[in-house]
């Protein structure tokens, strides 16, 4: 008794912090929130003047995360919702809306009269209703300077047959927040967890509500059970029965004044549903203990429901702290839970059919030549860390790694799994997205269909545009869609720009400064012209004959402080990297 006494007066004394601490948020972020509604304001009545739909043919979007990419119920199509870009000095957020053709592989920019606001970080769920409805919820739009938040706590419906976007407004829904989760579920919209931030405090939910699609109603779930701590970013998946799973996702907290630590959530969690549509709905928490092999650590993953009653997770990022300096090792991974199994595995890339058949020649061959002879034993594989540079126009070098799971232990493999394991390993050269954090992910078809994201080189972020594919019920390989256009990679020091721009031009979009600097970019490349590739010329004979003058262009931009050593190599990478190009 006396122990079940202490854990429900911890709890409660939990209870009451966690709402003073909204309450002391909540009054920090008015003021905020209240100069952001000025400029949200003025963007809805920009909005306003479009009284038409209009359907456009268009290039792929620009650069983005945090946005919502959503699959047509019925129709091949893909649907991307808003996101945000920063380029170094301004944020830029979005609600334009484009629609991606599966089968012309083309894109389409939808106008239609009165959307919703500019936002990132918001949640998408689609439903077969009356032609196929997405539903947003919620989100965030910052400031141009990324000082200011203002976390949106709206409903909205675009009608797909109509195309007409409709606010729905309906009491009792969740508080404005971002980086929650929703999945549609029977005929609810289920929303979990998510966070809400000011200039100098910050509150993580736990909380779960209800939307009934049929009523137009919110409700606040009260489940039985211990639930998952406060998160954001997490796993949500809907189950066939009715259930909802949650995986992973991250919080964090102030141990001190201006000193947070960070938590990389791993735990996870069954929301079962019992009498779901009755009166008497009940809901329980409880925890699951899952087998297989779980993803590493991570936040900024992107989840999808794939086919064969599994959900996945798609790359992030593990942050390191050394010294003084947050670095983050970036993934590309897929990770799949089979939600009847109760059971995590990673996704092994089985390679193009014609591969297979060379190396299965491959294999008969030496295996005749080598007749009764022993064969050798392989070592126990371990986790592979892959490490790739890439190196941007300004001589930015890239370095990006990767780490695959090899297995758990050693034990005996048929011909058939040797054969899949070289398989796997002779994966290296074939194409893939580099890894990445925010990108959005849908399936269609068993397809799974990744946008854009971003990663970082120190204090620089890269904001992607690039579209892949993967068919997950074959998993041979990654087809690009939408390769990632040099061009658009723009960062700008705090040093570059004499002048600040106009806030609402900032935040509305920035695509004739996109422009423009495409032009400057192009200005840039035409003053200096790099020695041509001959034809025929591999790559080693091209660095062999212009290695002074790319030593010489790398030590430019590192400036003169740069180690030899290190600069040699950025000349190496610069040299083989115009070397593709070219070819």
């Amino acid at each position: 008794m006396g122990k079940k006494g202490k854990r429900d007066k911890k709890g409660k004394g939990a209870e009451k912090t966690a709402a003073k601490m909204e309450k002391k948020v909540s009054r920090r972020a008015k003021k905020e929130e209240e100069d952001l509604e000025a400029l949200i304001a003025e963007f809805q009545s920009l909005d306003a003047k479009k009284t038409q739909v209009i359907e456009s043919s268009c290039p792929p979007p620009s650069p983005r995360l945090n946005g919502s990419l959503s699959a047509h119920p019925e129709r091949d199509e893909l649907i991307l919702f808003g996101g945000e870009y920063f380029n170094g000095q301004k944020t830029y957020l979005y609600n334009d809306l484009y629609i991606y053709n599966i089968r012309k592989n083309s894109w389409s920019k939808l106008e239609i009269p009165n959307p919703p606001p500019r936002r990132c970080a918001h949640q998408a769920a689609v439903v077969p209703t009356a032609g196929g409805q997405l539903w947003i919820f919620g989100g965030e739009f910052a400031s141009p300077n990324g000082e200011q938040f203002y976390h949106y706590k709206d409903l909205w419906v675009l009608h797909l047959a109509t195309k007409t976007w409709e606010q729905i407004k309906a009491s009792g829904g969740p508080s404005g927040r971002s980086g929650h989760r929703m999945v549609a579920c029977k005929r609810q919209l289920i929303i979990f967890g998510g966070f809400h931030e000011s200039a100098r405090d910050y509150i993580y939910y736990n909380d779960v509500y209800a939307f009934n699609l049929d009523s137009f109603t919110w409700s606040k779930l009260a489940p039985a059970g211990i639930g998952p701590a406060p998160r954001s970013g997490c796993q949500m998946t809907a189950s066939p029965e009715g259930n909802v799973i949650i995986y992973g996702g991250y919080s964090k907290q102030r141990i001190k004044k201006d000193v947070d630590k960070g938590t990389l959530h791993t735990d996870m969690f069954l929301l079962k549903a019992e009498g779901v549509g009755k009166e008497e709905e009940k809901w329980t928490w409880s925890r699951l203990s899952p087998s297989g092999v779980k993803p590493p650590p991570r936040s900024g993953f992107s989840v999808a429901v794939g086919p064969g009653n599994r959900s996945l997770l798609f790359g992030g990022v593990q942050d390191e702290e050394e010294e003084e300096s947050l670095e983050g090792d970036f993934f590309n991974d897929i990770y799949f839970y089979d939600m009847g199994k109760n059971r995590w595995f990673p996704a092994q890339l089985k390679g193009p059919k014609s591969e297979k058949r060379k190396r299965r020649r491959g294999r008969q061959a030496e295996s005749e030549a080598a007749g009764d002879g022993e064969v050798e034993q392989r070592p126990p594989q371990g986790p592979l860390e892959i490490i790739k540079e890439v190196v941007a126009e300004d001589g930015t070098v890239m370095t990006i790694k990767q780490v695959i799971s090899g297995p758990a232990e050693e034990k005996e493999r048929s011909e058939s799994e040797e054969e899949e394991e070289e398989e796997t390993g002779a994966l290296g050269q074939q194409v893939e997205p580099c890894p990445r954090s925010s990108a959005m992910v849908a399936v269609k078809h068993g397809v799974l269909y990744v946008y854009g994201g971003m990663f970082e080189v120190g204090d620089r972020q890269f904001t992607l545009s690039d579209l892949h594919s993967i068919d997950l019920h074959k998993m041979e390989e990654w087809k690009v869609l939408v390769e990632m256009d040099p061009k658009a990679q723009e960062w700008l020091e705090e040093s570059e720009s004499d002048e600040e721009d106009d806030d609402v031009e900032g935040a509305e979009g920035g695509e004739e400064e996109e422009e423009s600097s495409e032009e400057e970019s192009e200005d840039d490349e035409g003053e200096e012209q790099h020695p041509a590739v001959e034809p025929g010329e591999n790559p080693e004979e091209y660095l062999s004959r212009t290695e002074q003058y790319w030593i010489k262009v790398a030590r430019s931009h590192m400036g003169p402080e740069a180690k030899e050593k290190k600069v040699v190599k950025v000349a190496h990478a610069m040299a083989k990297t115009f070397h593709e190009d070219s070819a």
